[in-house]
């Protein structure tokens, strides 16, 4: 929690909050505070910090920071089932990375490779494809593929602490983004179902891809090449090119999110910069420093030095899950 944050008296939340808990799946604990006081102190006409509505910019990292990212990414998933049925027609697949690990089942050799693999494997196994068959086929998989530990659809393991928080940011006249290292158009055939985020607040990496005319139709076809990767110093990038204004408030959940809370912190006026730590391994999974996926270090000494707000997820939030209420 930001010393700023820290100092002002958690009163002001009262007025944000409309006499009625906001966020009820998280704690009475320090971050539960600091989100209700910079709402509040940023949001109260005529207050030192009060920030215009069109300056309400709140952007969140997907993986690990909107749902669970453990033991691979969920995108991960999706293109190893990809690799798997096209691998006949490849059968140079077996001998070249990334898609040697992916067929191997190899998720160490795959995390090697990075996010730049990930996207090298989802564009390989979609070259040639519109864009509307592509999100055709992201919804299906939706639909079908379950997870290997909780055994549900992907799209039920978003926290529900966060989605109390976009609803609240909402409520107040904030604009939510997404802001991930995932594929776009991965995200986009789904985000706005689960995380009431419309596609055009999404920014994510992307491929290439091209417009023909097909039968007379004018459509986007996707090539194989990677055009952009939202990752890392990617990330504040992506939101000049894409949004055009410096967040007011970013929350995410590891090293490749730092630059993105760097450049929201880099503004003028009061800034809200928040982490999500997995720490709990009963309900979901604790790692941070040595994860092969959503490594947490250098970006948690920085938040540590510079008193952002971290989410302890065992301490700080008393559900985890929206099918952990029912």
């Amino acid at each position: 929690m930001g010393l700023a944050i820290a100092a002002a008296p958690f009163a002001l939340a009262a007025t944000a909050w409309a006499q009625s808990d906001p966020l009820p799946s998280w704690n009475d604990t320090a971050p539960k505070k600091a989100i209700l006081d910079f709402v509040a102190r940023t949001t109260t006409a005529g207050g030192l910090d009060f920030v215009p509505v069109e300056q309400r910019i709140a952007v969140f990292d997907n993986d690990g920071t909107l749902w669970t990212e453990q033991p691979a990414y969920f995108q991960l998933f999706f293109a190893l089932d990809r690799v798997k049925v096209l691998a006949p027609r490849h059968p140079d697949w077996k001998d070249r990375e990334p898609f040697k690990s992916a067929l191997a089942g190899d998720m160490a050799g795959l995390a090697a490779t990075g996010e730049k693999g990930l996207l090298e494997i989802v564009a390989a196994t979609h070259a040639g494809m519109t864009t509307e068959e592509f999100a055709g086929i992201v919804s299906e998989w939706m639909e079908t593929a379950r997870h290997p530990r909780f055994a549900r659809p992907y799209d039920q393991l978003v926290f529900q602490p966060m989605l109390e928080l976009l609803t609240f940011l909402r409520a107040n006249r904030f604009k939510t983004f997404i802001v991930s290292g995932g594929g776009i158009e991965f995200m986009r055939p789904w985000t706005e179902k689960v995380y009431g985020i419309p596609p055009e607040q999404v920014v994510g990496s992307s491929g290439v891809v091209k417009f023909e005319l097909r039968d007379g139709k004018p459509v986007l076809v996707k090539e194989p090449k990677v055009e952009f990767i939202d990752d890392g110093p990617g990330k504040p990038v992506g939101i000049n090119r894409f949004i055009g204004r410096r967040p007011v408030f970013a929350f995410g959940n590891s090293d490749g999110d730092l630059q993105m809370l760097q450049y929201t912190a880099g503004g003028d006026g009061l800034r809200f910069m928040g982490l999500v730590h997995h720490t709990d391994a009963e309900r979901e999974y604790a790692y941070d420093r040595q994860s092969a996926f959503g490594r947490l270090d250098k970006a948690l000494e920085e938040a540590r030095q510079r008193q952002w707000t971290v989410v302890d997820m065992k301490a700080d939030w008393n559900v985890i899950y929206p099918f952990e209420k029912k």
